[in-house]
């Protein structure tokens, strides 16, 4: 009797160890699973911006003063005058969910490492909604109208010698996640008075970077 006993005891033990790892290796798959279904839907989501083809319809933008901009495919904007200095860009969205500009950030010295990025709440905010949709074009815009702030007499003495410029562009999906920074360069063309736009690194803030 001792021995069935024993047994029986052994058997519900094996038993219980076998369920729970049944249990374990059901949960695991689930929550691969779950992390799977989710990285699917943010990749539907995420935004990743570009400057704009060459062969990319113009663009006409106004801004609050009534300054008109005119931006054609791949140039980008770059305009002084004594108290303001209007910077835009054309952009594509080479990513497959929306793109929502939330801030900007011009270097008003030259920019020689691309290892790190401005910390978020250093970001100018914009002042009016911009949205890039999926496999489009859109555009940004941006306006410095304090000549006596930092950094403002010294950019636009790169615009007036024609040096290579800096704008990092901080944006996110339309739910408010997958906050991303481009670095965008606006190089002077040495043929006419273009400026060339490009871009130059991104990085996720909002996941770990693949680099």
């Amino acid at each position: 009797m001792a021995n069935l006993t024993a047994i029986a005891s052994l058997a519900t033990a094996g038993g219980t160890t076998v369920l729970a790892v049944a249990t374990f290796v059901s949960v695991r798959s689930a929550n691969r699973s779950a992390r799977v279904a989710e990285r699917a839907l943010l990749a539907g989501l995420r935004p990743v911006l570009a400057p704009a083809r060459l062969q990319d319809p113009e663009q006409k933008i106004t801004w609050g003063d009534g300054h008109w901009t005119q931006l054609r495919g791949g140039l980008g904007g770059v305009e002084s005058t004594e108290e303001v200095i209007y910077l835009s860009m054309p952009l594509r969205n080479v990513g497959s969910g929306i793109a929502v500009l939330h801030g900007w950030y011009p270097h008003p010295e030259a920019v020689v490492s691309v290892d790190d990025h401005p910390e978020p709440s250093d970001f100018r905010r914009q002042t009016r909604d911009l949205y890039v949709p999926s496999s489009d074009i859109g555009f940004w815009q941006g306006a410095l109208r304090d000549p006596s702030e930092n950094g403002f007499a010294q950019l636009a003495g790169r615009i007036r010698d024609r040096e290579r410029l800096a704008v990092d562009l901080l944006y996110g999906d339309h739910e408010g996640g997958q906050r991303t920074i481009s670095r965008f360069g606006l190089t002077p063309s040495e043929s006419s008075p273009e400026w060339l736009c490009s871009v130059v690194r991104h990085w996720s803030l909002d996941r770990p970077d693949p680099r």
